[in-house]
Parts: C-alpha cells; structure tokens; sequence
C-alpha cells in the first residue's frame, strides 16, 4: 500500500480510512434521527417523482398525440405540470432540511471540539501550534458537515433516484437499458482507486491550510509583527508565505484535476450513449417492437440516468476528501482527558486563606502529547524528587533557586496543570486530585510573568475573573492594585480597549491589571510566579506595593529568580534540581553563607544598585 506524507506531519497519510470514522461519524446523526429520516423521506419522494413526468409523454404522445385525443393531452399535460412542480417543491424541502441539518450538526461539533480543547491538559497546548487548532475548529469541520449532511444526502438521492430510473427504464425496453449504461459503466469502475488517491491529496491540502493558518497565526499578531520589523524580514516572511500559499494552490489544482477526470469522461461516454440510444431505439421504434411515446420516454429518462451516476462517480472521492477532515477533527477529540475530576470529588470550601502542603512529591514532565507527538520511549526525567514542605493558611512561603529548578513546576502542581507522579499536594488537608477542578481554581489564583490579556476592554478582561461583579467591584479592585489613577486619566476609563494581549498597556499596568483581576477572583492560595520578572525597578516596586496591600492575609507562594520579592517572606526555600538545598528566613540563609546567600551575592554583583537582596533588617 502506498502513502503519501501530509505537510508539517510527521505521519504518513494512508489512502484508507481509519477503522471506526465512518461509524463515529453515524454516531453524530443520532441526535439528529427524526430530521434525517424525514429528508430521507422527502429524497426518496423527489426520486419517484423524477420518472413520473416521462411515463406520461408516452402517455400523452402513444394515446393522445397519435390517437387525436385532444383530452388526453390535456389532461396528461396538466398532470405533468403538478408532477414537475411537485418536484421542485420536493427539491426545495430537501436543500431546506439538509442545510438545517448540516448547520446543526457543524454547531454541535464545533461545540464538542471547543469543550474538549478547554478540557485537554497544559501539555497538550505546550507541543501543538494555535494555528492548527483553529484549522482543524474552523476548515475541518466543514469537512466533517460535507460528509454527513451533504454527500449522505447526494448518495441516497443518487441511488434512489438510479434505481427508480433504471427500473422504469427496463420495464420500458430493457435492450436500450442495456445500451445507456454499458459505457459508462466501463467508466466508473476505477473510481475507488481515484478516491483513495483524492483523500491523500486532500489530507495533504487539509494540513497545507493548517501549515498556513499556524504562519499566519503567528506572524500576525503583535508580538510576532513587531519580531519580524526589529530583524527587518518582510521580504524572507513574504517568500515563506508564498511558499506555504503555493503548496495549498497546487494541491488544490491537483485535486481539482483528479476529481474533474472522471466527470469529464463520464460526460463523453454518456453523450456518445445518447446517440447509441437513439440510433437503437430509432431503429426499434421503426420496426415495430418500439413505440414512438416509448422512445420519447426513454430520451427523457437518459439525463435523470446519467447525472446519478455522475454523482455517484465522484461521491466516493468526496466522501473520502470529506472523512479526511472529520479523521482530522476527531484526532482532537480522541486526546485523552488526563487532567479531569475524579467521581465524587468534592469541592474545596471556600476560606480566606488555606494551608498548602506538598508531601513527597516526585514528578517529571510527561512526553509531548500534541497532535503529533514526538516518538520518544524513555521514561520522563524528574523535575522534583521527594518533595516535602508546608505552609500555614495566611502565611508566605518564597522560593528560589537557579532556572531549571522546578520552581515553576511547583506552581503547575498547586493548581493541578499536572498530576505528580507520586506523593500528593493538599490544600487545607485535601488532595487536589479528590476536589473539583472549578473549586480549585477558585481557591488557587496565579500571577505569571507574561500576563494574557484578551482584546477587549478592561472591564471586560476584569469580569473574566468574575462575571457577576459590579462596576463598584471592578473599580475598587483596581484602586486595590494601584490602577485607579490609570483608569481615572483614561477618556474612557474602565471600558478602554487593552489591545492584543495588552500591548497598548505597559508591562506594570498590565501586572496591575491581572491584580486586580486576581482579587476580583479572591483566591485563597495566591501563587506569583516571577511575577515582576519582567519589569523594570519602579513599574517593580508598584507591583510589590499593589501585592503587599491587595493580598494581606492570604496564602502566598512568591516564586523568584530576583529575590527583592522574597525579604519579608515568614520562609525561603532553596530549590536545586528538585529538591530543597537550603531553607529559612532571609537573615538566618544569609548567615549561613550557603548557596542562598551566594546566589544573593552573585545578583549583587549583576546589579550594584540593588543591594536590598543582601541587606540584612536589624530592628
């Protein structure tokens, strides 16, 4: 068996169906059943009335015409004319109900796709570009629709419609049948070989629209514009883009040639089957066995042969481009839910402040599990070994340590991105993985470094913590973080717009902003990881103002590489390679002259001017 290897995959893209999409995709009709089978009703309607109209011309010509029965004519014509509008009416309930249906169903998956994205874990998003997922919600679906609702339709129409045909045909002149689907026969015989060609090339364009969508995605937002103009690259971004565009318009060329070579060729082979009909049927009609309303029939009968069976020649290759996106669409919802809420979890009481308590935590990140994860069978390296520490409900725990430490790590663990491998982390006595996961996000807020914000205002990205605030709330949270200056000297205050990711605040309003997005939230354990890292000295000490005063009482977790954050912390552990060097207050670290203090002396001699990291307090 050949294969072929899709665009920015690492996986071959086989020519045959996966086992289980065709039943999968079935499974998405049985919501849908009592609508389905009313326009499967309505088709096979449509399909009876098609050979009704040519049974009558016999009539009317073999009894009417030739017989000088003016009645016959008249009545027959005038049935003919409320069969075809019939007909029409018939054709229009079926677009009706199959375009309520395939708009259905594509808001139903795309509703299961987007649910199961939000549920996925970290892991997942850390090895699968953005790009492609918004692919594989917005361009994949439609194919999934096309072979659910619109090619199953065009299959039981065509089918019907054939079968309804050839039979009225044959009770006809069963020779002149024989005649109008000899050749094309002939041609439909390789179309299985061409739809499994059709369903690797639109594999293959289905990953060149994702491998455009991901460059796109990335170039044009403001963090990826703004690196293109600083290394001066238009002209190296618009050669990769012309490239990427290129490989989407010649697979599109390709398939638009492979699908056109059996339509085109059907269509000859049937025009040459007219004349054979004809010439037959003339000379059936002349001798006798063939009466002219019967040959007129019969022409009549020949479109309503053939376009079913020029539909049925490319509905295997549709049916394949169309699978190719659903096989795509349900790669994402078969990822596995690894972070989920195990049966009668119970949520975590709501309290001011709670105790956090990591014991013997041993944990290493898992391998990539993106939509093409990287082959890897070894065994994941530990991050943290035999982890062991506590913090009382309203105190402040600092660590610190060299980068690769595991400090970030332990912030993942509180708020359950991952599960350890072994030990557990308890808040307020409780296993994280035995309470819910909404009550635990609740209870454990983060402050990272690279604070998102969404493209809309900031009251919109403040009630993102809490749908139900007041505008009372929203500003006085602000005021709590030190914004309210800010907001007051904007003209339009609290409904100003942030810009992509925030890009048109500073990187200290933004801090502020995701403060006052946290207190909106009023966690229990509040988790700042590097949270200033970022800043410079007085957007820095803004930020440590705005946190000191917002976050009074609560637990709190101060994750630094800089220690001017970590002073006043009631304890400081010192990370390195997973495990706890050294632990205690600033001054008593200090007066060991262990590696927290090296590592103190060490930022000293980086900036002089901040000799706070190595001060001692003396009361």
């Amino acid at each position: 068996m050949t294969v072929a290897y899709a665009a920015g995959s690492e996986s071959p893209v086989s020519p045959r169906v996966r086992p289980g999409t065709v039943r999968k995709a079935i499974g998405y009709l049985r919501p849908f059943t009592y609508p389905l089978l009313g326009l499967l009703s309505v088709i096979l309607l449509d399909s009876v009335l098609a050979v009704v109209p040519p049974i009558l011309f016999e009539r009317i010509i073999d009894d009417g015409v030739l017989r000088d029965d003016i009645s016959i004519v008249t009545t027959l014509g005038f049935a003919a004319i409320l069969v075809t509008l019939g007909g029409a009416l018939a054709q229009f309930a079926v677009l009706w109900l199959s375009s309520r249906l395939g708009h259905s169903l594509i808001y139903r998956l795309r509703h299961d796709v987007f649910v199961h994205l939000q549920r996925l874990p970290i892991a997942f998003y850390t090895s699968t570009p953005t790009g492609t997922l918004v692919s594989r919600l917005n361009n994949d679906t439609l194919g999934a629709q096309a072979a659910i609702t619109g090619i199953l339709p065009q299959l039981v129409s065509s089918v019907s419609r054939l079968a309804f045909v050839l039979a009225t045909m044959a009770y006809l002149s069963w020779p002149v049948t024989l005649i109008a689907v000899a050749l094309p026969l002939l041609v439909l015989l390789p179309a299985g070989k061409v739809g499994k060609r059709l369903r690797v090339l639109s594999h293959r364009r289905l990953e060149s629209v994702s491998a455009l969508t991901v460059f796109v995605t990335e170039r044009l937002n403001v963090a990826g514009a703004l690196l293109v103009r600083l290394y001066g690259k238009p002209a190296h971004e618009q050669r990769a883009f012309d490239a990427r565009n290129a490989d989407n318009r010649d697979l599109g060329v390709r398939i638009a040639v492979v699908s056109g070579v059996f339509s085109t060729a059907l269509n000859a082979v049937s025009a040459l089957s007219v004349v054979l009909v004809y010439v037959v049927g003339g000379y059936l009609a002349v001798n006798g066995p063939l009466s002219v309303g019967t040959l007129v029939a019969l022409a009549a009968l020949l479109p309503r042969l053939y376009a079913p069976m020029t539909s049925l020649s490319t509905t295997h290759a549709e049916m394949m481009t169309a699978l190719a996106g659903f096989e795509r669409v349900l790669e994402i919802l078969d990822q596995p839910l690894t972070i989920t809420d195990k049966p009668g979890a119970r949520p975590l009481p709501v309290s001011a402040a709670a105790e956090v308590e990591f014991d013997r935590v041993s944990f290493g990140y898992p391998p990539a599990q993106g939509l093409h994860p990287e082959v890897d069978s070894s065994r994941p390296q530990a991050v943290l070994a035999d982890l062991s520490f506590r913090i009382e409900a309203g105190r402040q725990l600092a660590i610190v340590g060299p980068s690769g430490a595991g400090k970030s790590t332990i912030a993942a663990l509180t708020n359950r991105l991952y599960d350890v491998d072994s030990g557990a982390v308890r808040i307020d006595g409780q296993d994280v993985r035995d309470v819910q996961l909404d009550s635990l996000s609740r209870s454990v807020g983060m402050l990272t470094q690279d604070t998102y914000l969404f493209h809309d205002t900031i009251r919109a990205n403040l009630r993102y913590a809490r749908p139900e605030a007041s505008d009372e709330d929203l500003l006085q949270a602000c005021e709590d973080a030190r914004l309210g200056p800010l907001i007051r000297s904007l003209p339009a205050g609290i409904d100003t717009l942030v810009g992509e990711r925030g890009h048109r605040m500073s990187g200290g309003e933004k801090q502020r902003l995701a403060i006052a997005r946290l207190l909106l939230r009023q966690p229990s354990v509040v988790v700042l990881d590097e949270a200033t890292a970022h800043l410079d000295v007085e957007c820095e000490v803004a930020v440590h103002y705005a946190l000191e005063t917002a976050l009074a009482g609560r637990t709190k977790i101060v994750i630094a590489h800089r220690l001017s954050t970590v002073r006043r912390a009631d304890e400081i552990l010192f990370l390195e390679g997973g495990q706890i060097i050294e632990r205690g207050t600033h001054e008593s670290l200090l007066r060991t002259s262990g590696r927290y203090a090296r590592f103190c002396q060490a930022q000293m001699q980086s900036d002089p001017a901040r000799t706070d990291v190595v001060s001692v307090e003396r009361s």
